[in-house]
């Protein structure tokens, strides 16, 4: 298991947005709702490496700046009929701090 890293307090992510945190070579993209859920994807989409971060945020679910496509946030995985999956990292918020787990280094 992962230890928990303090990122941001939830208000540094826009709502509707992301804001993206580096840990070691990987940068993760922190997502925000409109009804202030956080999740923790790869900033990297699996169809062409598009940054999620620039993409749009709607309901729970994010589409690729590049090329359209909508992952969902939950899980990263793809909107069918698309495919694959973007990496998911547990996120938590506690007295409005996010907290990201992550792998040790």
């Amino acid at each position: 298991m992962g230890k928990w890293l303090k990122t941001c307090i939830v208000e540094d992510i826009p709502r509707l947005g992301a804001r993206v945190v580096r840990h070691g070579d990987e940068d993760i993209a922190l997502f925000r709702t409109a009804q202030d859920k956080v999740f923790a994807l790869r900033d990297k989409c699996p169809h062409k490496g598009g940054q999620l971060s620039q993409g749009i945020v709607f309901d729970e679910k994010v589409s690729c700046p590049m090329h359209g496509w909508q992952l969902y946030l939950e899980s990263g995985e793809a909107v069918a009929p698309d495919e694959g999956c973007a990496r998911r990292f547990p996120v938590k918020v506690e007295g409005g701090m996010v907290f990201l787990q992550v792998e040790s280094i």
